[in-house]
């Protein structure tokens, strides 16, 4: 009898302790920030985010280097006659430049650069010359890559520096292959 007493008072003890508890509440706030945090409006300004400290000055995207020649017609000339190919002559580079071509310039300018590409006999453009009739090298070539010339547009996005010295060297090759 005694050992009954004593579980019923633990019982009438655990459901008043629970009874007072409001389930709708949390009982602790280790970090109250995290549970009331104050909004912001999408775009709207804030003290918090200051958007005249951005970019830092003097920073560039990551993986990406700025190329010093103006985007004009004597930055081209400009970069025909200064520019050098820095990397060797070789298989492999000009297995990759052949693939990199395949994937972004043959649609236009032909497998073999003679502007006969998929697009141009389609009809979607026109005028996509031939490497043979153009006086082009490899720095003209990068140049063009880099920042597009009449309806082509710039692939300095979609291909790094070393990728685009490589597609300059296969065009300097497709040039030579058409005479």
């Amino acid at each position: 009898m005694k050992s009954f007493v004593k579980i019923i008072a633990i019982v009438a003890v655990l459901i008043t302790v629970t009874s007072c508890h409001n389930k709708r509440e949390r009982n602790y706030h280790f970090f109250p920030n995290m549970y009331e945090s104050e909004g912001y409006e999408t775009y709207s300004e804030s003290a918090v985010f200051n958007a005249s400290e951005l970019p830092v000055e003097g920073t560039i995207k990551r993986g990406w280097m700025p190329f010093e020649i103006e985007n004009s017609p004597a930055g081209k000339q400009f970069a025909k006659d200064s520019l050098i190919n820095p990397l060797k002559t070789t298989e492999a580079n000009l297995a990759k430049g052949k693939e990199l071509y395949g994937v972004y310039c043959a649609i236009c300018h032909g497998k073999k650069g003679k502007g006969d590409g998929e697009l141009v006999k389609r009809e979607k453009f026109l005028g996509v010359p031939d490497y043979k009739t153009r006086d082009i090298n490899d720095g003209s070539i990068y140049h063009v890559i880099y920042y597009g010339l009449n309806s082509m547009g710039s692939h300095a996005a979609q291909l790094n520096e070393n990728e685009r010295w490589q597609v300059s060297m296969y065009v300097s090759k497709l040039k030579a292959d058409l005479k």
